[in-house]
């Protein structure tokens, strides 16, 4: 445990991808002198009532929050970049909230991620095209859409098309429904229209307008999560699959933009340059600096590892309490 850590801000439980309950983080947390910590899953909050309770029962402040997946389809950058959003306890029991709150999450995933996966594959493969007044008919394709030797789907895909395979749907579903509905028996061909490389991907996660919506309604405390992350030049387990940071950089005016508030610069995965980069970030655009250990589980990435001082969480703490 580094030392003069008071509280630990970005944590996870059995309620993502943690092999911790939510009771057993708390009670690490409480054993490592920890005052206070961060349950931050992964793009759902179903573990943070046990957790709240646990922290009320062994004297450990809980900040709920949720770690949620944003995606970007750019140019530069097609993937997925991760947001710290904290909220008062209280709005655990907020009705209105929790429907705004799952609903923006579940716009990430199942059938709004679906049918927006449809929708670029018809976008880029369907029988008739327009890009930016550019139009695709019959297989003759221009250059705004590289890869040029891509084949023309004979109608558009459906919903439907995909969905009737099962209620969770994957990329094999997609897949399928290519093979046995749409005739396309070369799995190559296949693969060029579903694969990560193929100009329609689109990879999980909100759209940053739908977050900035949820913000704006409920005045979340928005952080940035690890931003420099995938810049780490060691291995192992705290080397995010993202982009570098000068990619982050590119992107990071279009969080600003849609309300963040902090940074998460204490973070395992971060060197010293590279926090010092971040620290210029927060400076300028006047962010709460703040950070945590990303906890999975009690050995390879364990709780205490990073965090903020008291002085920094109580500056983080008037700040999530401010309108």
């Amino acid at each position: 445990m580094r030392e003069g850590i008071y509280a630990d801000m970005h944590n996870h439980t059995t309620a993502s991808d943690g092999d911790l309950s939510p009771e057993r983080l708390i009670q690490r947390i409480k054993s490592l002198g920890i005052a206070v910590v961060g349950v931050t899953d992964h793009d759902t909050g179903k573990g943070l009532e046990r957790a709240i309770a646990e922290g009320q029962k062994i004297g450990v402040q809980v900040l709920p929050g949720v770690e949620m997946s944003v995606r970007f389809k750019e140019k530069f950058f097609t993937g997925t970049l991760h947001l710290l959003c904290y909220f008062p306890s209280e709005m655990i029991k907020n009705e209105r909230f929790i429907k705004s709150f799952n609903r923006t999450l579940g716009k990430g995933r199942g059938e709004h991620l679906v049918r927006a996966r449809v929708s670029e594959i018809n976008r880029f493969f369907g029988p008739q095209l327009c890009h930016q007044g550019d139009c695709i008919e019959s297989g003759h394709h221009t250059a705004a859409i590289e890869p040029v030797k891509i084949p023309i789907l004979k109608r558009e895909l459906t919903f439907e098309d995909v969905a009737s395979y099962s209620s969770a749907v994957t990329r094999r579903h997609f897949a399928l429904a290519l093979t046995e509905k749409h005739g396309i028996d070369n799995p190559d061909i296949v693969n060029q229209i579903i694969g990560n490389d193929s100009p329609a991907y689109l990879p999980s996660g909100v759209d940053l307008e739908s977050v900035n919506q949820f913000q704006e309604e409920f005045s979340l405390m928005m952080v940035l999560a690890h931003p420099a992350a995938g810049s780490f030049p060691g291995g192992g387990h705290y080397k995010e699959v993202h982009p570098p940071v000068e990619t982050v950089e590119r992107l990071f005016p279009r969080f600003i933009d849609a309300g963040i508030r902090g940074i998460e610069i204490n973070y395992p995965g971060h060197i010293e340059s590279h926090r010092a980069i971040l620290r210029q970030w927060a400076a300028k655009y006047d962010l709460v600096a703040t950070g945590g250990s990303d906890c999975h589980d009690e050995f390879v990435r364990p709780p205490g590892v990073e965090g903020i001082s008291r002085e920094e969480f109580e500056k983080f703490d008037s700040v999530i309490k401010s309108p």
